[in-house]
């Protein structure tokens, strides 16, 4: 047992049976005769008593004292021991945040009661939704994400000093031949291209980096694009310093939040490099100042760089609120089987947190109105390489419209598989300024809901459910006047 754990479990116990008895620290203080500061330090876990100060409270408090002594907790704060004991505080990712280690210990410690009912509630809604550790670490780094706005200015001067160090010209597409170069020639990696084929069971790893040989092995069907982001990112590990990392691409888990961190640093460096921030910022400059929408943008800027949609589109959420100030923007991409009616949020972001649509696990049907999944719909029936639309979304409920641009393409690792991604900007004073195509009348409006269980729509040809939350809620909202009207009647 950590010395640390003992501490707080000691200082729990105490307080908890302190209160118990209507004791304030100064009337404990009192009947002991041990120091009141000395005692608040022991009840927040910073200090452990002595034996004969144990044994002296053990007998004012009349409780035995290897109840005292015990690691075990009664039920009321058993959540909070497990809390305490699984090192989760640890884990937490809190000087991200600005918040101090210190600072949780202290709200345990004056309110086990209270924290150990909210942490049994987080618990059992992890358990509802299969809330694993992994998804805990990937919100508190989209958590850490949107309260940059997404943009962190360190990594887009460390790309262009590594630019300059190693006269990388940005100015213009980087090939993945290039970045091969500064790996192997600076590195010392070993690119193996063929080994990797022969393990079917990594049929959907597009990497494994072996660091005892520094051997990057490289799936046989990733194309010119995904194979640059891999060396790109490859290169931010080094470049960065990054120690505490992942070894596949995509991860299979994560052991810590360091490694989603760093996975994410390694990222945001790969689509920096190979979209450097200059060069997209004079495309996006000639998209807005156009007077009607330009259908070939994202497909025509796509030619421009050695890049996938997706990545184009993550790199639009660093620059649009840094650069543009367009924070009122959310990302998603939605995987898709042909043939199948589902339709799946499998990466999400949202600057402010007020947009629709999130991602839910809860099985509804999301809205077919919706330009993501359109075009998911479109490239299932076509089996084409790229299919891209926008329209302006409404959302009637609360009154809010976004701009919505959706690329969707075949998933290169899984057969009969499409994935669509998507940018939503809220349409606002700032936006209609910025974008002079906006009031283009060929960009199409259309009302949407967030799931069609609901969805208050009633015209709606796509439906594929009936409105069922909605129905229920009717329901309740008529029982409680029903039950008004008679306690005003026999009142």
């Amino acid at each position: 047992m950590e010395e640390e754990y003992i501490k707080l479990v000691f200082g729990l116990k105490l307080k908890q049976i302190r209160l118990k008895n209507d004791l304030s620290l100064f009337g404990l203080s009192k009947l002991t005769g041990l120091s009141k500061s000395y005692l608040n330090e022991i009840e927040k876990g910073k200090k452990y008593p002595k034996t004969d100060k144990i044994a002296l409270l053990a007998e004012k408090l009349e409780v035995p004292y290897d109840s005292l002594v015990s690691l075990k907790l009664d039920k009321n704060l058993a959540p909070v021991g497990e809390l305490l004991q699984s090192k989760i505080l640890k884990e937490l990712p809190l000087e991200l945040f600005g918040i101090k280690e210190s600072d949780l210990i202290d709200i345990v410690a004056n309110a086990p009661t209270k924290v150990t009912a909210f942490v049994s509630t987080i618990i059992e809604i992890a358990k509802q939704y299969s809330f694993g550790k992994e998804n805990f670490y990937l919100a508190a780094a989209r958590s850490f994400q949107e309260a940059n706005n997404n943009f962190f200015p360190e990594l887009e001067k460390a790309v262009l000093d590594f630019a300059k160090a190693y006269q990388i010209d940005l100015s213009r597409s980087v090939s993945s031949q290039e970045l091969e170069e500064v790996l192997t020639e600076e590195y010392g990696y070993t690119i193996n291209n063929d080994d990797l084929k022969t393990y079917k069971a990594l049929g959907n790893l597009r990497s494994v980096f072996v660091p005892k040989t520094k051997t990057l092995l490289i799936a046989d069907h990733i194309d010119e694009a995904q194979r640059a982001f891999i060396y790109a990112k490859e290169i931010g590990y080094n470049f960065l310093g990054i120690q505490e990392r992942l070894y596949t691409f995509t991860w299979i888990a994560f052991q810590n939040f360091d490694q989603v961190l760093n996975n994410f640093y390694a990222s945001y460096f790969a689509g920096a490099l190979i979209i450097p921030r200059e060069h997209l910022q004079k495309h996006i400059d000639a998209f807005l100042a156009k007077p009607r929408f330009d259908k070939t943008f994202l497909t025509g800027i796509k030619n421009n760089y050695n890049a996938s949609p997706e990545s184009l589109y993550q790199r639009l959420t660093n620059i649009l609120p840094n650069d543009y100030l367009l924070e009122n923007l959310f990302f998603l991409r939605f995987g898709h089987k042909k043939g199948s009616d589902r339709f799946d949020i499998t990466k999400e972001l949202h600057l402010t947190h007020q947009h629709s649509p999130h991602g839910n696990a809860t099985n509804e049907k999301y809205c077919r109105r919706w330009v993501s999944i359109r075009v998911l719909q479109e490239i299932a029936k076509t089996d084409s390489e790229h299919h891209m639309d926008l329209q302006i979304s409404h959302y009637p409920e609360d009154g809010l419209s976004y701009l919505v641009f959706a690329s969707a393409t075949r998933d290169p690792f899984q057969p009969d598989t499409y994935r669509s991604v998507g940018i939503g900007l809220q349409v606002t004073d700032a936006l209609r300024k910025k974008a002079k195509f906006l009031d283009d009348p060929a960009i199409t409006t259309s009302n949407v809901g967030i799931t069609c269980e609901r969805c208050a729509i009633t015209d709606c040809s796509v439906r594929q459910v009936p409105a069922t939350m909605l129905l229920q809620e009717e329901k309740n909202k008529n029982i409680a006047e029903v039950v008004a009207t008679l306690q005003a009647k026999y009142s």
